[in-house]
């Protein structure tokens, strides 16, 4: 008779647990129903109301309130409650029910049975804190619209799209050193645009005015995306703005010597000395613009001319280098073509502001302006062949025309720049 009673008790057991489990089941189910219809509030309410009422019993029972897949269940259930409340107080309450849960749930999941539950349901909260990001970065409240972006980062610390919205809302905040964390936090994801990213970077690193770290992460993306020409510009930039022409063009020529037929390496270090070049007449305009009337030329503008003129002809000879190797290399021909050009419109320029009884001299100036112009022409022509569509390329090539007195062709040329399709 005891064996018998004993087994009876353990039969009851049994049948209490399982009705209690039940609860959790009935929870899961009614909410799957809810999930394929929540599209229709109407027809999908009544099913997370009932959803809700089974896993408050599961909660309310000692034999299950403490199971992982209860609590996976109500942190599902309550973030769509949270989602779908009209009342601001009990949405909120609702939130922090289910963030509660699945705080929950992390710590007693120990087989990760439940993590696509969990998972479900931290994406729904996540969802509302981007939602009320967008709502305020739309408002132009940015610090706002970061705090709600970076709770919803903190919630799924891996979606992509999150840390870049509370990179951006932060970069609008003027909040550089969060702005900087997200993105650098994107150059370690699988999002697609991380050139994009590194860009980005380099310029919140010169807001937040450190040079330095500017210059380690464009370098680390240089080095990542080798063959990215935004990347590499921007490094010379960058580069050039610290003062590490040298540095730049050290690497560039070692990077040569190991590779080369690259010709994009060639280009590079063409642009590094175009850049330099064109920091050099930007210092000549300044001293310019900043001259007294009457006062006695800087020699300072002299040897910056000179300057500019000495890198402009090492960028010609590197782009050479290019163009040789890729004879249709439209971004070296277009560029060899125009720092050709550039000292002949410089002559040009100086020979335009002689005094009128200086005949010999301007007929000189002129005459090696001619000469130089004519250097730069098979490029220039060569670059609207690759792209007649460039507007560069007929812009440089209108400029020669007007430097040699060629009216009906830089005319003609111009007709060709207002017909280009408007973007």
């Amino acid at each position: 008779m005891k064996i018998r009673l004993l087994t009876a008790f353990f039969a009851l057991s049994a049948l209490s647990a399982l009705a209690q489990q039940g609860a959790v089941d009935d929870a899961k189910e009614a909410y799957s129903k809810f999930d394929v219809a929540r599209g229709n509030m109407a027809i999908g309410k009544p099913f997370l109301t009932s959803a809700k009422t089974a896993i408050d019993k599961a909660a309310g029972n000692k034999k299950t309130a403490t199971s992982p897949q209860m609590y996976a269940t109500k942190a599902a259930i309550y973030a769509s409650l949270a989602a779908t409340e009209t009342d601001a107080s009990a949405a909120a309450t609702d939130y922090t029910t289910a963030t509660e849960a699945i705080k929950s749930a992390k710590e007693t999941d120990t087989k990760n049975e439940n993590s696509s539950m969990i998972l479900h349901a931290s994406r729904e909260l996540a969802q509302i804190q981007l939602d009320k990001g967008v709502k305020a970065f739309q408002a132009k409240n940015f610090d706002e619209a970061y705090k709600d972006f970076d709770a919803g980062r903190q919630i799924v610390p891996e979606d992509t799209l999150l840390v870049l919205y509370s990179a951006i809302s932060a970069s609008n905040a003027k909040n550089y050193t969060a702005a900087i964390d997200n993105y650098k936090k994107l150059t370690t994801t699988n999002y697609s645009k991380k050139i994009e990213v590194y860009n980005d970077l380099t310029t919140l690193y010169l807001y937040n005015k450190d040079t330095t770290g500017a210059i380690k992460i464009i370098s680390e993306g240089t080095t990542k995306y080798p063959t990215s020409t935004d990347l590499r510009k921007r490094e010379i930039e960058i580069g050039l703005q610290a003062g590490q022409q040298g540095d730049l063009v050290n690497k560039i020529e070692a990077a040569i010597k190991a590779d080369p037929n690259n010709k994009a390496l060639y280009y590079y270090e063409g642009l590094t000395y175009s850049q330099a070049a064109e920091s050099a007449g930007n210092a000549i305009k300044k001293l310019q613009k900043g001259a007294k009337a009457g006062a006695k030329p800087d020699p300072q503008i002299d040897k910056l001319e000179q300057t500019r003129l000495d890198n402009y002809n090492k960028a010609a000879d590197v782009y050479k280098k290019a163009v040789a190797i890729d004879p249709n290399y439209f971004e070296a021909v277009i560029n060899l073509g125009y720092v050709t050009m550039a000292p002949a419109i410089d002559l040009y320029n100086s020979a335009q502001q002689l005094p009128v009884n200086q005949t010999k001299a301007y007929n000189d100036a002129m005459a090696k302006a001619k000469t130089q112009f004519e250097l730069a022409k098979p490029y220039l022509l060569k670059a609207v062949e690759l792209n007649p569509n460039s507007l560069d390329a007929l812009t440089n090539l209108k400029s020669y025309y007007l430097g040699t007195r060629d009216d009906a062709d830089a005319n003609a040329t111009q007709k060709k720049i207002e017909a280009l399709p408007k973007n």
